[in-house]
């Protein structure tokens, strides 16, 4: 029989040789704790990062009691179970020593039988300082990894980026970061289960795979009952042989494309008499799913492939939520992911540097239809594959493949983030021996450890790659590609229409996060791009310049501060879009586009779409609206991709044309309206067009292309919409020249509040239209859009439209 005593709650926290003990309820970390006490300011606040640092130079201790019943002191094995414990931690019983931990990414489990007794006990669990760790291993092991975090981060299993990444705060906490307790068993357990399928015939036969642990002479049989959604019983006992046969399967399908139905899996250990031991109960969905490669005219195709059907992967790359861990909740996790539900993901991407996530996010990936990239937790850096290194990952790779193998999201596991890329080139991995690590990690511990507890999981050496052993890893023709020619190339936009990837995993494009955030942790005085407060925030050393150079590609000169921050924000969501939507336009041969990045663990100038606090930043609008089942997008010829500097000599006139395009990501046959409009800036109609369009499911079609020869460029635009049913579902506007040298004419913007809709209204053509609370509260239905003169309707999804402002581009100089 299996019993539980949660060690979750209240503990007391001291750093090592001060006697004040400090109250704080567990899962807690050291931070968390000496705000919590008002020991310490906020370390996300102005530069107070710097004295929050050196706290991480000192060891601290968690203390606390707890009441053993005599049922469990007497079971036959008696665990102390720890989830997370961050990172290097003796762990002390009644004052007897039982066990060392040194990776927060594993579940430690102590045996404790002969150290806790009925009645009252004492544990002690004493943290190193994570500092002091990595300093004396760098001067033992000089591996190298990003230089945006401290050296030595290479040599301790915790999440990298608590060391400082180029959007990250240098926080490396301590703690019980995830739940804790103690754990009898007797008799027998349930040492794991694996649920397989196989789908034939239209039926999915379940294959249980429970490993039994005996730790007495006992007989037990196995009982597995299947609940559908709907409530059909399944059952199977260890008697039967073969699978367990779903009639009637109901399928699990990625957001955009089905629903997500969820079985109850339910595994029972019981004995001779009926008397149940221990029990095993997940949810699963049913399907099949693994990218699919298939050599084609262009190379070889990357697709995900759900239920024999090739999709488009959307979405972006998440990394931890919080720079203090502790402080994220189930409830945060889901608000964050819904988020990108809302704006039409079917994937995330788990980046390599941070932590395996909790369960609490494959659970809302699950029920969400999001499907997970799963790196391994290994990140621009080379590794020393000692024997204790390696005994240390094999055990965090067997917890973690057997913690989330079960989950309907999960759709591939990946090696590492760039790490193949970087060791071809020499960058970090410097030498054969180094190279020769990396090979055993990603391509043979990795894929053995996984054909031994989840064969059924498509596995990926590193991202990006083109199949492993250094060959031409971000080739464009073949795997996924990491692309920032755009962004650290500092390359025109246009630059994007010239790769045509398999999958793009990672590409960005920075910005500054809404005044409202700024507001949280720089003073007035502060609020400069260049005072030390807004650099502390922003930790890629050249970012600023970038910012300002691609402002200077598009638009003109903001005139202060916030209308710096509102041109950072729709730059960034002008660079994405231009790559998505071409991506999406070559349907077929592209059949991923994942951008970095969806959130930030604090608040910071970032590639974020979504920043710390759950503001959308112009981004995550316009991703809602690339990423929407329907896409009508336009490939335009001006001056930007004819002419991109005023004073370049031609041999002829630039182009002046517009392609239209739609994308079908549904599982159905659209036909749709389109129609298009040449207006004059102040949006009086010149000329324009309609048609009506066919499009097949999962494929893009182009429509003819319209030249514009005599198009006064600098004060005419474009206009495109989409109708489905009569009704809207895309729009969006052309210019045939940069922003900047566009004559908008002043549209006039004024806002009202009718009921649970805020309108616009304007006089002329108004670009980017962004509406503005004082508070920073509101998410609204769109936001960032282009209009014509009228009015524009937007429905209020959260918050208060209390001090509402209006802008758009024609405001960024004047």
């Amino acid at each position: 029989m299996t019993r539980f005593l949660t060690l979750d709650g209240q503990w007391f926290v001291h750093e090592a040789g001060c006697a004040e003990q400090l109250p704080v309820n567990a899962p807690a970390s050291v931070y968390q704790t000496l705000l919590e006490n008002g020991k310490i300011e906020d370390p996300f606040f102005g530069a107070n990062e710097e004295w929050a640092l050196p706290i991480s130079e000192k060891d601290f201790t968690f203390t606390r009691t707890f009441e053993l019943p005599a049922e469990m002191a007497g079971a036959d094995e008696l665990l102390l179970v720890c989830e997370g414990l961050d990172t290097i931690a003796d762990v002390y019983v009644n004052g007897a020593f039982v066990g060392h931990a040194e990776n927060m990414h594993r579940i430690w489990e102590f045996d404790i039988s002969g150290v806790a007794k009925a009645g009252e006990n004492s544990i002690e669990i004493r943290f190193g300082s994570p500092l002091k760790y990595i300093r004396e291993a760098w001067q033992r092991s000089p591996y190298k990894g990003s230089e945006d975090a401290m050296r030595g981060f290479v040599h301790l299993r915790k999440a990298h980026c608590m060391f400082g990444w180029d959007w990250g705060i240098r926080l490396p906490d301590m703690g019980i970061w995830r739940s804790i307790q103690v754990v009898a068993h007797s008799g027998a357990k349930l040492e794991d289960v694996y649920v397989r399928q196989h789908h034939e015939g239209g039926k999915v036969g379940l294959s249980i795979e429970a490993n039994v642990a005996y730790l007495s002479d006992t007989d037990v049989h196995v009982t597995t009952t299947v609940t559908a959604p709907d409530g059909t019983v399944f059952t199977q006992t260890d008697a039967d042989d073969g699978d367990l046969m779903i009639d009637n399967p109901q399928l699990w399908w990625p957001n955009g494309y089905g629903e997500q139905p969820l079985y109850t899996v339910l595994v029972e250990l019981k004995d001779a008499g009926g008397n149940l031991l221990d029990s095993w109960q997940r949810r699963i969905g049913l399907r099949t799913m693994t990218m699919h490669r298939e050599k084609d005219q262009w190379g070889e195709s990357f697709a995900p492939e759900v239920n024999g059907v090739q999709m488009f992967a959307m979405g972006a790359d998440y990394i931890p939520e919080d720079a203090i861990l502790t402080r994220v909740t189930p409830e945060k996790t889901r608000h964050l992911l819904q988020q990108a539900k809302e704006a039409n993901f079917n994937s995330v991407r788990v980046w390599g540097g941070g932590h395996y996530p909790s369960d609490a996010f494959y659970d809302a990936c699950d029920e969400l239809g999001l499907m997970v990239w799963q790196d391994f937790m290994f990140a621009c850096a080379s590794y020393e594959l000692t024997e204790a290194f390696e005994a240390n990952i094999r055990a965090e790779f067997k917890d973690n493949i057997i913690r989330l193998r079960h989950h309907a999201s999960l759709a591939l596991w990946c090696g590492n983030n760039e790490m193949e890329m970087f060791a071809k080139y020499g960058n970090w991995v410097e030498t054969p021996h180094q190279k020769s690590e990396y090979i055993q990690m990603y391509e043979y511990i990795i894929p053995k450890m996984l054909k031994q507890y989840d064969p059924d999981t498509f596995y990926w050496p590193a991202s990006p790659s083109s199949g492993g052993s250094f060959d031409d890893p971000n080739d464009e023709n073949r795997g996924d590609v990491h692309y920032w020619d755009v962004w650290h190339g500092e390359k025109p936009f246009p630059e994007y229409r010239k790769f045509f990837f398999r999958y793009a995993s990672e590409f960005g494009f920075q910005a500054y996060p809404p005044m409202a955030t700024i507001n949280s942790f720089a003073n007035k005085e502060d609020q400069n791009a260049f005072s030390y407060v807004m650099e502390k925030h922003q930790r890629n050393a050249a970012a600023n310049g970038k910012i300002m150079k691609y402002i200077s590609q598009m638009y003109l000169y903001p005139k202060d501060f916030p209308s710096l921050v509102y041109t950072s924000m729709i730059l960034q969501a002008d660079a994405i879009r231009y790559g998505v939507e071409h991506w999406r336009r070559n349907r077929g041969r592209c059949m991923g586009a994942i951008y970095w990045q969806l959130n930030d663990n604090w608040p910071v100038i970032s590639w974020a779409s979504v920043d710390y606090h759950g503001r959308w930043k112009a981004l995550h609008y316009a991703a809602k609206k690339f990423f929407a089942p329907v896409l009508l997008s336009a490939k335009e010829e001006g001056e930007l991709t004819g002419r991109p500097y005023v004073n370049i000599e031609l041999a002829q006139p630039v182009k002046k044309t517009v392609q239209l395009s739609v994308a079908n990501e549904t599982m159905n046959e659209v036909c749709c309206k389109v129609k298009w409009t040449r207006r004059k800036a102040d949006s009086t109609l010149i000329e324009s067009g309609e048609s009506t369009v066919t499009v097949p499911a999962l494929t893009s079609v182009w429509l003819d292309d319209m030249e514009f020869a005599d198009m006064d460029i600098h004060n005419e635009y474009v206009t495109y919409a989409l109708e489905m049913d009569e009704k809207p579902v895309s729009f969006g506007t052309v210019l045939l020249v940069a922003p900047k040298h566009f004559h908008f004419v002043d549209p006039q913007l004024s806002v009202r509040v009718e009921g649970d809709e805020i309108v616009v209204s304007a006089k002329a053509y108004a670009k980017a239209v962004m509406i503005e609370d004082a508070a920073g509260t509101l998410k609204l239905s769109d936001n960032f859009f282009d209009m014509d003169a009228g009015e524009r309707r937007v429905k209020i999804i959260e918050g208060k439209p209390e001090g509402l402002s209006v802008r758009s581009v024609y405001n960024i100089d004047k």
